[in-house]
């Protein structure tokens, strides 16, 4: 199972749009609001990376109101 955590900045005001959005989405096992250098904090699981890395780049970093985006991808095998 590929896995990936991605930490997302957004607009001011909008985090409750982005972790309901976030929450319907396909693979989004876990999503969190936080303090600090980032706003939420989505964890992401497939089958298939390069379904994860679709999901990622095609549904996540294109949310409305998203500014930018960290992805750490998680080492299969290391868990």
């Amino acid at each position: 199972m590929a896995s990936a955590y991605v930490l997302i900045n957004c607009e001011l005001g909008s985090e409750e749009e982005i972790i309901d959005s976030l929450k319907h989405m396909e693979s989004v096992k876990e999503v969190h609001g936080t303090f600090g250098a980032y706003d939420i904090v989505a964890k992401v699981e497939n089958q298939n990376s390069d379904k994860l890395r679709e999901i990622i780049t095609s549904n996540i970093r294109k949310l409305e109101r998203v500014r930018s985006t960290l992805t750490l991808m998680g080492i299969e095998g290391q868990n």
